[in-house]
């Protein structure tokens, strides 16, 4: 007796005009979504049913920035066309979460989904707050036997898989990753650096988390731009990393992103270069090595140097929002499925790109983009249309030279806020989001020599986000605590097993 796949086949076969790729219709978390619960189910519904053996572990990737791959369990309704998974775990506060299908997804009859995959994230919840914040201890140094390290800024992700979120330091003039492991006794303390440090290219700027090689430990990337490298570190699940591999890309890279370019389930890297005019992409073989390094939009003579990866226009593929600083742009280029991108949008951007986060701002559905401006003492919101093209700037001025741009609902009231540090002005500015997308700054740090990236998570696990602050010429860490939390569906939790 021939199976009932085989005879699906057979009649689709009969009739070519109904041979299409199974596709997915809707989700629930939406693209984009911000404030959703740390522990609500994900819903995939395709449009026709799917074929149960298709969804592997490879093919079905549910992972979050700080958390790695979600444990749960995986249910078929509406006559196998509707797909739930029940994460067994909670996500941490205010982190994103990817959920990536593989072009190895199949319908019961047998059609394969398209060659692009199908990729879609959502930020969880966090706790209510009073958005002020108190030191939470003396700062942390992460020097060791008192060397300069340079500090640009930190990875943050649970490195060692035991419910609590890490602190990775990205060191320029050591050329190193330093790991502070949090002590996870709700304190919110990070541990000793742990030796020895991770060798990386040298002046390694901002980084990317990803679990590279699909083994269940979080790894880390970073752009080198002394070096003109990218370094991937592969965690061993215990706060170390196993190996380290150095790619050549182009000239003074800064921005690095991890995204699935070609539908294969593997999260590749693109880098912008600033003095290379150029994106890289560096595609995964699927073991975590990198390779088959490709260049592109650089044919514009204007220096690539913030990144962000995000859907910009709603067809579950990611695309890339590169800021540039020597025209002072704002690029768009929207995935194809396939490895390449095509730009989409060129607009003003109001200052010399130097970071920027991308993020819902006005909770309308569509990805928004945040940037600091270096040189130019302002910060600047582009609100996105949806389409992969964005609106004007909205220019928030700020001192000094401004050289992070971080988002998060920091009060917990269902829209993200934001933080941006000035460099020259050491300082960092929190800023408190109306619900609109227009912000009103309302608290500024100080530095204690000049001020970095900030890094927005939950180092308490209260369900508040806090700050760890970078300050790169002191080279300490400034844990900032996020006052009044008020929530009472947050608990603390143990043993998180992501």
């Amino acid at each position: 007796m021939r199976c009932p796949v085989a005879l699906a086949l057979a009649a689709l076969l009969g009739n070519p005009g109904m041979l299409h790729a199974i596709a997915v219709d809707s989700t629930s978390p939406a693209s984009n979504a911000n404030n959703v619960s740390r522990s609500g189910a994900v819903v995939i519904n395709f449009d026709r049913a799917v074929e149960p053996s298709s969804i592997t572990n490879a093919s079905l990737r549910i992972w979050g920035q700080q958390s790695g791959r979600v444990a749960g369990t995986i249910a078929y309704s509406n006559g196998g066309a509707t797909l739930t998974f029940t994460p067994s775990v909670t996500y941490f506060p205010g982190e994103w979460i990817t959920v990536q299908l593989s072009h190895d997804v199949a319908g019961a009859d047998a059609t394969p989904l398209r060659s692009a995959g199908y990729v879609f994230q959502f930020i969880a919840r966090t706790a209510p707050a009073a958005m002020t914040f108190t030191q939470n201890g003396p700062p942390v140094s992460v020097r060791t036997n008192g060397d300069t390290t340079r500090l640009y800024g930190g990875a943050i992700t649970d490195l060692d898989n035991d419910g609590w979120v890490d602190f990775i330091a990205v060191n320029e003039v050591s050329a190193d990753l330093r790991v502070l492991l949090n002590t996870g006794d709700g304190s919110g303390h990070l541990g000793p650096v742990l030796t020895p440090p991770t060798g990386i290219g040298v002046e390694a700027s901002p980084s990317t988390v990803a679990d590279f090689d699909n083994d269940g430990f979080m790894d880390v990337a970073t752009g080198n731009s002394t070096s003109s490298t990218a370094s991937i570190a592969l965690g061993s699940g215990d706060g170390h990393f196993r190996s380290v591999q150095n790619l050549n890309v182009g000239a003074r890279p800064h921005g690095i992103v991890a995204l699935d370019v070609d539908g294969d389930g593997d999260l590749d890297l693109v880098v912008a270069s600033e003095n290379g005019d150029a994106l890289t992409l560096l595609r995964n073989d699927g073991t975590g090595s990198f390779g088959n390094r490709t260049d592109f939009a650089d044919d514009d003579g204007d220096c690539k140097y913030s990144l962000g990866a995000g859907d910009m226009d709603g067809d579950g593929i990611i695309d890339l929002v590169v800021g540039t600083c020597s025209q002072n742009r704002m690029l768009v280029l929207t995935g194809n499925g396939d490895g390449t991108f095509t730009e989409t949008e060129n607009i003003g951007s109001a200052g010399y790109a130097w970071k920027l986060a991308l993020g819902d701002v006005n909770n309308d559905g569509k990805l928004d983009v945040a940037q600091a401006n270096g040189f130019d003492n302002n910060a600047v919101i582009l609100l996105g249309n949806g389409d992969g093209t964005l609106q004007a700037p909205d220019i928030y001025g700020i001192p000094g030279s401004g050289v992070g741009s971080s988002l998060g609902d920091i009060d917990g009231d269902g829209d993200l806020d934001w933080v941006v540090s000035s460099y020259s002005a050491s300082e960092w500015y929190v800023f408190e989001n109306d619900g609109t997308g227009a912000f009103d700054r309302i608290e500024t740090i100080p530095a204690p020599s000049n001020a970095s990236c900030a890094s927005l998570y939950d180092f308490d696990n209260n369900g508040t986000l806090d700050m760890a602050l970078a300050d790169e010429v002191a080279d300490v860490i400034l844990l900032e605590k996020n006052d009044g939390a008020t929530g009472t569906d947050f608990i603390f939790i143990d043993g998180f097993d992501g």
